[in-house]
């Protein structure tokens, strides 16, 4: 923790005191307190000291109290209220009425740790638990989600937010903090808090440390009971008035105090800290030298009411030195007996006045001496727009892998039968359908009330028939109390799962809950328990990210503070677009260019991703897989590449040849493959046919000649319906060639009609001699080599040839129903007619991926052949491929690139904003991939616009679907 020791350190040293923004004392300012006290009578200055209650959750929903509210407004002109439950439009209605009705504006308050949507629950999204973010090791982004927060509270009229929780969490049963506080590191708490309370502070909110002097080590709840500390002093200094003192000296404008007896403090039998002068005027006073606000702990609690009931608690609290009292049982006796006490000189008056010109003054900086009415149009969307975006951050970030004993499990193998056990659950979530959906995994359901019988035929019903198991622990309390609502057979069952067969076990939930099931071989602490986080979780098995998440508490012996096991994964993480530099509103327009070219049948559905600086900041899935609108596309659908196979597996393994020296493009076809000598080809340069200028014939429809004119059947004796020795090429479903074929399609090639090497002819022969190259080479099969070489290390467990032997077919999207040689709807056999008669694997076509795996070799070539550490070519050789290499073509070796002359041309491309680094290629099927080094920008299109009637559907490239969205994204760019 030395590291984050240091980080508050740099912030402390070149801090602003942000709590002075509350309390200057301006002209202007004191002008307007002095104004107000005066127009005040007694009671009512009294009355600017207490905080009532405003509404409050029952079983039936929210009550409110605006008719006491208005009565008190009336008669005392309250000072402050807070919303504790309640609609965000309902709240800004009555914030408005009460504002209106009020002589002197009311400071609006909430308890809002997660956000106005800890209250607000009917509406609002909250942000993630405090002990959530602690597992995230990204300060940058526990500001982000200050600001956010500071920001939903300006939205909806709030000037204080009971925020950051200051408390270090040093006993894992404490009853009522636990989940509360970012953990039990006294460095990391107040770092963490630190960050929030800068974020609310520079959005014009008063943040509050609570709940001094610290409420983390008890085993009481102060809602019920008075807690008990014995601690020494200097236990107390060393380890929980830590974070406050941070907090004090970085400026925070409030803080509340806790009701706890602390005999080191003050000795006075049931005497709670919130009412003790020991407590708040010798030590938060005088030897912290805190100044701002103190607010009280509710003063209702049992902590204090039990001993000090109704209006008791209030003099008190006041009396030991506290600025403002939160929700007193007796308002009408509180005030009573504060006036009778200054009376009597049990409190000094002019100490009061003082205390209640404090709170006018931090009134006006707030902004609340012009109040403005709050607008109510949009007032959820407002309050939500930041809120998914950041708890999606902060599930991937979170995420905190413990044990990974059993390597190859993530990503998740799709060729191995996958089962989902989740337990407390009794129907699906998101990640159990995700599951289903996408990776056809049987899903299994156990929960808490379900018996050892049960279990019993659960663990029979898994025996033996799957490769992997993932076992999900949900709906666990968030109170350690009765165990997070975990059963023993739960327990017991989770332990039997991993003898069924290789298990990873995910605990969806507070964390110490993870201390039931640490002994397991493979575990991951997930944290929290929502779409975002299962979906996190999610993507995680699939490997789109690395868990890089650290635990804030110890969890047994095994898992102290701070641990995580390093993932040896390879992932491109996710991030908001405003992190890489771009705009999440201007992205958003690529919605309405993907929805028009469905709507007017430029294809059934697509995929569009977008990456920058490493980061995937877009990825969307639009439409369906078909036009009958049955079953909807998702961003792991896989596609049929069709000539994006030529940059992304065949270009790729000769790049990876090149650099080995096995290959050399100034050698000829003839050099490599003993079968093209002696003919018209041999002669031609690798190099010539990388830029389609060797004088290819461009296409070859080789199945025109297997196929009955009169019939349109294929001819027998060529093809047969079920495969043996002699029809081994799987064509389409049902469908396979004579082997021998392969050589009649060569010998088509050799003969075809070869051209003048000056001209730049598109080919898709140049690419099958290219493909054949790679496999003499490696004495392996093009798909087997790039699988080996690049997809299988770089973890693309959806990149493939011939996906439908691993894949479900629905997870596949399906391309045309031919109706002229293979006479059946094709899903999960590549397209291209030709490689297809080539068993599915060719240079020129057959690779099927989603795009989140292809972007991840797109960002390899964009890092100079690197990514997490793992380099699978040389910078030099991509540079080398992807620039220009041609006279007269746009084209590098492999690689398609923009127009040179693109400023000039009527239509650029492939989009008038891309650079001349710029590199990738397009496919028939209605797909593309580009990659801009000048932007460290990645655009992936993925569609199945051929489906159902096939090439004859043009309605993409005429409303230029790609290159419009390609324009949106490099317009999202923002300005440096």
């Amino acid at each position: 923790m030395k590291k984050v020791f240091l980080l508050l350190v740099i912030i402390l040293a070149g801090r602003v005191v942000r709590a002075q923004q509350f309390y200057a004392q301006t002209p202007q300012a004191m002008h307007w307190v002095d104004s107000v006290y005066k127009s005040l009578t007694k009671a009512q200055r009294v009355a600017q000291l207490i905080v009532m209650r405003e509404s409050e959750r029952t079983p039936n929903g929210p009550k409110y109290y605006d008719s006491a509210v208005v009565a008190n407004i009336i008669k005392y002109n309250i000072g402050a209220l807070c919303q504790f439950q309640g609609n965000p439009v309902q709240q800004a209605l009555f914030t408005n009425r009460f504002q209106q009705l009020a002589k002197t504006p009311i400071m609006m308050c909430i308890d809002g740790e997660t956000g106005i949507g800890m209250r607000m629950i009917d509406s609002v999204m909250k942000f993630p638990d405090q002990l959530t973010l602690g597992a995230v090791q990204d300060t940058a982004l526990i500001y982000r989600i200050g600001r956010a927060m500071g920001a939903q509270c300006k939205r909806e009229g709030i000037q204080v937010d009971y925020a950051p929780v200051v408390d270090i969490n040093n006993n894992p049963n404490n009853p009522v903090i636990g989940f509360r506080s970012f953990g039990e590191d006294k460095y990391k708490v107040a770092l963490f808090a630190t960050m929030i309370m800068r974020g609310l502070q520079d959005e014009g909110v008063l943040a509050c440390a609570k709940h001094f002097p610290g409420h983390g080590d008890v085993s009481v709840d102060s809602h019920v009971d008075l807690p008990v500390i014995n601690k020494t002093m200097a236990q107390l200094d060393s380890m929980e008035l830590y974070p406050f003192k941070q907090l004090f000296a970085a400026g925070v404008g409030s803080v509340m105090v806790a009701h706890l007896s602390i005999p080191a403090i003050d000795t006075t039998t049931h005497l709670p800290t919130s009412l003790s002068k020991n407590n708040v005027n010798d030590l938060l006073r005088h030897q912290l030298g805190y100044t701002g606000i103190s607010f009280t702990d509710a003063l209702e609690m049992k902590g204090v009411a039990k001993y000090y009931p109704d209006s008791e608690g209030a003099l008190q609290s006041l009396m030991a030195g506290n600025d403002m009292l939160c929700l007193p049982g007796d308002i009408d006796g509180s005030i009573a007996k504060i006036l009778l006490a200054i009376k009597k000189h049990q409190l000094d008056k002019n100490d009061i006045a003082a205390r209640i010109k404090k709170v006018l003054l931090v009134k006006y900086h707030l902004g609340l001496h012009t109040v403005q009415p709050i607008s109510t149009d949009n007032i959820a969307a407002d309050l939500n727009a930041a809120v998914p975006a950041l708890r999606a951050e902060v599930a991937q970030n979170a995420l905190t892998l413990l044990q990974m004993k059993q390597p190859g499990l993530v990503p998740v193998q799709t060729n191995k039968r996958l089962a989902y056990v989740g337990i407390g659950l009794t129907e699906g979530n998101t990640i159990s359908n995700a599951l289903r959906n996408q990776l056809n995994a049987d899903v299994y359901y156990f929960d808490y009330k379900a018996d050892s019988a049960k279990a019993l035929l659960l663990l029979q019903s898994l025996q033996g028939k799957y490769g992997t198991v993932i076992i999900g622990l949900h709906k666990l309390s968030k109170y350690p109390a009765n165990n997070f609502g975990l059963s023993k057979t739960a327990i017991q069952l989770v332990k039997d799962l991993q003898q069924v067969a290789p298990a990873i076990t995910m605990v969806f939930g507070n964390p110490y809950a993870v201390k039931n099931v640490c002994a397991m071989p493979n575990l991951i602490a997930c944290y929290e328990d929502d779409a975002i986080f299962q979906h996190a979780a999610f993507d995680w098995l699939m490997g789109r990210f690395n868990a890089n998440g650290k635990l804030p508490v110890s969890v047994c012996e095994a898992f102290p503070f701070g641990y995580s096991v390093t993932q040896q994964s390879v992932a491109l993480p996710f991030a908001s677009p405003e992190s890489v530099g771009m705009s999440t509103a201007a992205l958003a327009g690529i919605d309405s260019v993907a929805n028009d070219a469905i709507a007017k049948h430029a294809t059934p559905g697509c995929v569009v991703l977008v990456a920058r600086k490493g980061k995937v900041v877009f990825n969307k899935a639009y439409g369906f897989m078909s036009y009958d609108s049955t079953q909807a596309v998702t961003t792991g659908t896989l596609y049929d590449l069709a000539s994006v196979t030529k940059i992304s597996a065949t270009t790729v393994s000769v790049m990876k040849l090149y650099e080995q020296g096995k290959l050399d493009i100034t050698k000829t076809l003839g050099d490599y493959l003993p079968w093209v000598r002696g003919t018209d080809k041999a002669g031609l340069t690798l190099e010539n046919v990388l830029l389609h200028q060797a004088g290819l014939n461009p296409f070859i429809p080789f199945y025109t000649e297997t196929i009955d004119t009169a019939t349109g059947k294929p001819k027998k004796g060529i093809y047969a319906s079920v495969a043996d020795s002699v029809y081994i090429i799987p064509v389409a479903k049902d469908m396979y060639l004579r082997k021998d074929w392969t050589d009649t399609m060569y010998q088509r090639i050799l003969k075809s009609k070869l051209g003048t090497s000056d001209k730049y002819v598109y080919s898709d022969n140049d690419f099958i001699f290219l493909g054949k190259i790679v496999e003499q080479i490696t004495g392996k099969t093009l798909d087997a080599y790039t699988h080996e070489t690049f997809y299988a290390p770089l973890q693309m467990a959806t990149t493939m040839f011939n996906p439908s032997k691993t894949i479900a077919l629905k997870n596949i999207a399906p391309t045309e129903t031919e109706k002229i040689f293979r006479n059946q709807s094709l899903r999960g056999y590549v397209h291209d007619p030709g490689a297809a008669m080539f068993g599915g694997v060719a240079g020129h076509a057959g690779l099927f991926s989603s795009a989140y795996d292809l972007a991840k070799l797109y960002q390899l070539l964009l890092n100079g052949g690197e990514l997490n550490g793992l380099q699978l070519l040389d910078k030099n050789t991509i540079s080398f491929f992807t620039a220009y290499h041609s006279n007269i073509s746009r084209r590098g070796l492999g690689f398609d690139k923009p127009e040179k002359d693109n400023a000039m041309r009527k239509e650029a491309y492939p989009s008038i904003s891309t650079s001349p680094a710029t590199f990738g290629h397009t496919g028939f099927t209605g797909t593309c991939v580009w990659a801009d080094p000048a932007k460290d920008l990645i655009y992936i299109f993925l569609s199945n616009r051929v489906n159902p009637q096939g090439g004859a559907n043009g309605k993409l490239g005429e409303l230029n679907v790609r290159p419009k969205i390609q324009e949106i994204i490099y317009h999202a760019i923002l300005p440096e």
